[in-house]
Formats: structure tokens, sequence, C-alpha cells
């Protein structure tokens, strides 16, 4: 039995069946975890939804900016931008059945000492504050309110966490966080523009992973969303977006729950 944690698909179908014959998946046997941006810019983005939803609970999914941005198109809250891909989605007979899967999936995940974001976690925030958070969004997106949410999503203030936020702002800092954070200040503001590596940051910003005292120091983070960090492994952090999309590699983290032992896997994407 072995776990995998799996980056950035984006529509990738065909990489992800060549990934799970490398892995020699089993769904009887084995769990898939992927870490959001399941679609969007790739070419098979249906058949990635499906396949997924197939696998029932074999495959835990985290939602993404992209995996977001869908729902919002969805909702006619959002529009195809060039390079956006996802049209065969909302044109699909079961458009219906995969939006409301997609709505179900997970902002955090905390499996075999792994914390599992899209994209990072504020410094403020342990392991178990970011479930507790990642848990207020998830529950309004499977609730009858969750149009109204999408509405009020979009946006970048407020920029920095603090317990007192409420109503959607709250959800708003949440969500900025979980799947679009890169880099922030000392003190946990976050900055959305740059999308470079970690040698370009803005003045005064870091990584947020390199935020000296950052409360989740002690466990590994594992995420994607950034994908020129392609060759970050720490003992504290795996970036696995390696830029399938983009032509390079779609990567995989195999852990073994017993030993904990760790491999990264990948292949080559055309």
């Amino acid at each position: 039995m072995s776990m995998y944690l799996i980056g950035d698909v984006q529509g990738c179908d065909r990489a992800l069946q060549s990934l799970l014959d490398k892995l020699q998946f089993s769904p009887s046997r084995d769990t898939l975890f992927l870490l959001g941006d399941l679609i969007n810019r790739g070419p098979d983005n249906t058949a990635v939804l499906r396949r997924l939803q197939q696998l029932g609970g074999s495959a835990r999914c985290l939602l993404g900016n992209h995996d977001l941005n869908l729902l919002a198109m969805h909702l006619g809250r959002s529009r195809l931008k060039p390079g956006d891909t996802v049209d065969d989605v909302l044109q699909a007979p079961d458009r219906l059945a995969l939006i409301d899967w997609l709505r179900a999936q997970s902002l955090a995940m905390y499996e075999a000492g792994v914390l599992m974001v899209h994209a990072g976690v504020l410094p403020q925030w342990t392991a178990t504050q970011t479930m507790a958070l990642a848990a207020e969004v998830e529950t309004v997106l499977r609730g009858p309110d969750w149009a109204d949410f999408i509405a009020h999503m979009y946006g970048s203030q407020p920029d920095c966490w603090q317990d007192s936020l409420s109503g959607y702002d709250r959800l708003r800092v949440i969500v900025n966080g979980l799947t679009r954070l890169r880099f922030c200040t000392p003190e946990g503001a976050m900055e959305f523009v740059h999308h470079g590596d970690v040698n370009n940051a803005p003045p005064g910003y870091l990584p947020w992973f390199d935020v000296p005292g950052r409360q989740t120091r002690d466990i590994t983070v594992a995420f994607g969303h950034w994908s020129s960090l392609s060759a970050l492994q720490r003992d504290d952090v795996i970036e696995l977006d390696t830029g399938c999309v983009w032509g390079r590699c779609l990567s995989a983290l195999k852990i073994d729950p017993l030993t904990g032992l760790r491999e990264k896997i990948q292949v080559n994407c055309s």
C-alpha cells in the first residue's frame, strides 16, 4: 500500500496515465493525493476530471486556483482568457456532475505527517489551524450558498491574516493563502504579482516557506503551483509542480505510510 502525491496535472491526461502506469498504481491498494490545478492549459480537462471522479476514494484532490476559476466560469463570474482550455468542461454533457464533484474537493489535506496544499501556508498558521481554515472554505463550497461565495472570492485584499477577520474577507484570505501564495513579508502580507523563482523576490518579501519562525517549519509541507521551483525538495517543503503543461515533467512523490520512505517519480510530458 502506497500513497502518491502528484503535482499540477492541468488537463494533461495522457501524462497522468503514463505516470500511473509507471507507478503501477492500483486503486484497490494505493491512494493518490493530487495537489490542485487539476485542469486548464492542457488538452484533456474533461478526461482528467472524469478519471479522478471514477477513482472515488482512491483519488483525493485539492483545489487550485485554476480549479476555483473553472467554478467561477461555470457561474459566469469569470471569462475564458488567452491560454485557458477549459471550454471542453464548460460544454460537456456531464458538466453539472463534474462541477459538483469539483466543489466537493479539499483545500488542504494532512496524511502521514505531510501537510498538503496547492500553493502555500501563511507563516502564522499551524498545521492544525490550516486544516481548520481550509474546512471553513470547504463547507461553504459544498453548501447552498457556494455561488454567492464565488461572487466574492476574487481580490487581493485583505493581504494579511488576522484571527478577527470574518465573512468573505476571511474566506478570501484563506483561499489566497492556500491557492495563490508565493511571496509574503515576514509578517505574512501576501504579494501576487511576481511569479518567478526565489531569486526574484520583490523587495521586502520572501518565499513563504523561508519566512523565519514559520509555524509549519517542523513538518513537511507539500505543494504545487510554482513550477519554477521544480527542483525544490527539502525536509520541510516539497514542491511538485514540475511544469508538465509546459512540456517538462509530471511528478509524484511516493510515500510508504509505514516506513515514511519517500521517492520522487517522474514522466516526461510532450
